[in-house]
């Protein structure tokens, strides 16, 4: 039986370094700066857009990823074995045991890092898709032709499998980056979702992580308080409380933030895992 009795002191010790966030922004918002607000020597960045060009200064180490194949294997290395899961298939004992052999380097450079950085979970659903299309799910047992639904069954579940393992990775706080889009219904309502392959993952997500943060462009009254303002805004902050006056997606489970904070992982992260003490 593997079941245990997690302790208070346990549980504080974890919570203290590791947390799961889903960083959204429109393209060109800055979300993959924020890796500069990182410590360098613990982080590492899964490139999967092929766009560090922006932190080309950045002193971590990064992983090109370019088919979502590299993406799952690399997934099965961070997070380890998954004892649910088929002895045959991904995140198995099996799975990890032959990536271990085949590529030692990756695993002494994931064990040396506590922070993995997914640059892009837009991208992500893109290779997924693609690969999709490929599998038998993907075509109509009857005609042989290809089927739409069966493709996008297949990356929902291939998708939210790969981040809910990341979201167990031991001791590893994991930042999924993606990229938000502004939609506009015919009554001129808008509102902001995560451009992701597919609704299912995108919807899921907000339940697998930790934190929900939006990193958008602000400009401020005369009385100081802050206007959501894309196009000219010349403040950049991160939108973290669910139910915020913005209409951003946000969440905050460790009820550490305001409704807004700087932008700057780095300090928020910090904060979020402070202990009591720590706080005063």
């Amino acid at each position: 039986m593997a079941l245990r009795i997690v302790t208070a002191d346990e549980r504080l010790s974890a919570a203290a370094n590791k947390t799961t966030v889903a960083l959204f922004g429109p393209s060109g918002s800055g979300k993959t700066t924020q890796l500069k607000t990182l410590p360098a020597a613990e982080t590492v960045c899964i490139d999967l857009e092929a766009g560090l060009k922006s932190v080309q200064d950045w002193h971590g180490d990064s992983i090109p990823v370019r088919c979502f194949d590299d993406a799952v294997d690399l997934a099965c290395l961070i997070g380890g074995v998954n004892p649910a899961a088929d002895p045959s298939g991904f995140f198995s004992e099996g799975h990890y045991q032959h990536l271990a052999a085949a590529h030692p380097d990756l695993v002494r450079l994931i064990a040396s890092k506590s922070i993995v950085f997914l640059d892009s979970i837009t991208d992500l659903t893109r290779q997924a898709m693609a690969w999709a299309k490929t599998r038998p799910e993907a075509f109509s047992e009857k005609t042989g032709k290809p089927d739409t639904r069966g493709a996008y069954g297949l990356l929902a579940r291939e998708v939210i499998g790969l981040l809910k393992h990341l979201q167990h990775a031991p001791g590893k706080t994991t930042i999924m980056v993606g990229i938000l889009e502004k939609h506009t219904d015919e009554f001129g309502k808008v509102t902001w979702q995560p451009q992701m392959e597919g609704g299912k993952a995108a919807r899921e997500l907000p339940g697998i992580v930790d934190q929900v943060l939006t990193l958008a462009q602000f400009s401020r009254a005369q009385d100081g308080t802050l206007q959501l303002d894309p196009q000219r805004g010349t403040e950049r902050r991160l939108v973290c409380r669910a139910g915020n006056r913005f209409g951003l997606p946000a969440k905050d489970r460790s009820g550490r933030l305001d409704e807004t904070e700087p932008a700057d992982l780095g300090a928020l992260l910090r904060k979020i895992n402070a202990t009591s003490t720590n706080q005063g």
